[in-house]
């Protein structure tokens, strides 16, 4: 492990470059729509991480903020590095880590000072517009500053910070337009300001330690504070500051922070939306959305503000779709251990879905096995947006392979019998495009709706036993004897392919 408990992003682009997973674009690049083509072309073709250092109209040396980092999540190997490993490591490795630091909590430390108030901007002098937020996709509804901008707010009762990934557009030069779930614990801080009649005080980071980025876009209980769990996958406190103009702590280390109130005066809301999500689909139509009203704007000396092209389309996959890959897998086999379901061997979320779905490995003990995974997930509070479609195969399968798991859902699965289990109507993602629009009226509903299915792909244990199947319940797959692969191996030199080179 390297990680030394203190990095922020400028740390983390220095160590991902000691690593050749960072590049940087010198060459000038339009904020409008060509950065973001830019970048997923880069993620199209599994490139490295992009700091984006010439942005047109940011380009001068007056420009308040003249960079923009993206893609440092992007593959399991940058993400690996991220989290403190000196390389690429296994899902179970990485899996078992998350666990362990999601269970690892130390409170934050509150600081004099810190880079992050190098320069203090109020009153008319605010402009979010000095910030190159770009225009991602050309059917986006604006220029979008938070693509992973964390959101800071606060429990007015308890006073403990909460810390969540919205996605928000530039309105004016002081106002932010924000796509908020109310499932999320948002819906409780939400609650108390109504009962006070005050509006919401919002502190929005752009740019820190990943972790945050991480730790933010996680379901995590609401009596957890999510600077806790940072400062677990830091193996320190995380040392905060006290902002300047609302009554909330930020990271003293972090780029940029965006300070101001959120008006529950539907009066006050913005349009927001539409916007190509990490779905790789366009989400949303125009809809009048909370309103970040600014009061402040704190950055660090030559800010780099932080942003992604968010996208999950084969091919194309966006960093945050590995960040939930990974951080929903280590979620779903936390579930499924509290649950106290035996057996399991490994759980795998492949980064194009997002966490929709999971493929669970056992070791099959027992016929009802796969469906008390899936009652577990879908029963689970993570479960809003992990386990659309629950897989689950056998310990021969490998999970992360889906030319394995087709070939066991061609093979081990009756469509005609419980092999597949539909629950309808559990609350779920409202960001799928596959679900009903008005399954997914978070004004009316709360949360979206999902139908939800368990394909056990394991083989059944409802056959008879056969001799001819050596006294099992399933046929046996026709592998080669052991003896005699290693028969072949033994004389591959001699067999004389012709035009063709290959050790065994």
């Amino acid at each position: 492990m390297t990680r030394n408990g203190f990095f922020d992003l400028r740390t983390a682009l220095a160590f991902l470059d000691s690593k050749d997973e960072l590049t940087e674009v010198a060459g000038e690049v339009d904020w409008d729509l060509e950065l973001g083509a830019v970048t997923r072309e880069v993620f199209r073709r599994r490139g490295p991480a992009l700091l984006y250092t010439n942005i047109k109209d940011y380009n001068r040396p007056e420009a308040r903020c003249r960079k923009l980092a993206a893609g440092l999540m992007g593959s399991f190997r940058r993400l690996s590095l991220v989290l403190g490993f000196d390389e690429l490591q296994p899902n179970r490795t990485l899996i078992d880590h998350l666990i362990e630091r999601n269970r690892t909590l130390i409170a934050p430390a509150v600081v004099e000072n810190g880079p992050v108030h190098e320069n203090v901007v109020i009153g008319n002098d605010i402009d979010l517009y000095a910030f190159p937020a770009p225009r991602w996709h050309y059917l986006d509804g604006g220029r979008y500053i938070g693509t992973l901008g964390c959101a800071v707010m606060k429990d007015p009762e308890t006073g403990r910070h909460n810390v969540g990934i919205y996605r928000s557009r530039i309105v004016d030069r002081d106002k932010l337009s924000t796509y908020i779930i109310s499932s999320q614990n948002w819906r409780s801080i939400r609650g108390k300001h109504e009962a006070l009649g005050s509006p919401i005080p919002v502190a929005w980071v752009f740019g820190w330690d990943p972790v945050m980025e991480l730790v933010a876009g996680s379901p995590f209980p609401r009596e957890i504070c999510e600077y806790d769990v940072m400062g677990g996958y830091r193996s320190a406190p995380v040392p905060l500051v006290r902002c300047r103009t609302v009554d909330l702590l930020v990271p003293a280390a972090a780029e940029l922070v965006v300070e101001g109130e959120i008006s529950l005066d539907p009066a006050t809301y913005a349009i927001e939306g539409p916007f190509g999500e990490v779905t790789g689909y366009l989400s949303g139509v125009p809809t009048p959305r909370p309103v970040t009203r600014v009061t402040a704007i704190t950055h660090r000396n030559d800010p780099i503000l932080r942003g992604t092209a968010a996208s999950s389309e084969p091919g194309a996959i966006g960093e945050y779709a590995f960040v939930a890959a990974i951080q929903r897998a280590a979620i779903a086999w936390e579930t499924l251990r509290q649950a106290g379901i035996p057996g399991i061997v490994d759980v795998f979320v492949h980064p194009v879905s997002n966490g929709t779905t999971v493929v669970v490995q056992i070791k099959k003990l027992y016929e009802g096995q796969p469906k008390q995974i899936a009652a577990a997930l879908w029963g689970s509070a993570s479960g809003r947006t992990v386990g659309k479609f629950v897989i689950v195969v056998d310990e021969d399968i490998d999970p992360s392979n889906y030319e394995a798991i087709d070939w066991a859902i061609n093979y081990r699965v009756d469509p005609g019998s419980d092999d597949l289990v539909i629950f309808r109507s559990l609350f779920g993602w409202s960001l799928d495009p596959s679900t009903a629009p008005e399954h997914r009226n978070l004004a009316e509903l709360g949360e979206g709706l999902w139908n939800r299915v368990l394909i056990d792909a394991t083989r059944t244990w409802r056959f008879p036993r056969r001799p001819e199947w050596n006294n099992e319940k399933f046929p046996p797959v026709g592998l080669n004897r052991p003896e005699d692969v290693e028969r072949v191996k033994g004389r591959w030199s001699s067999y004389g392919f012709t035009g063709w080179k290959v050790d065994f």
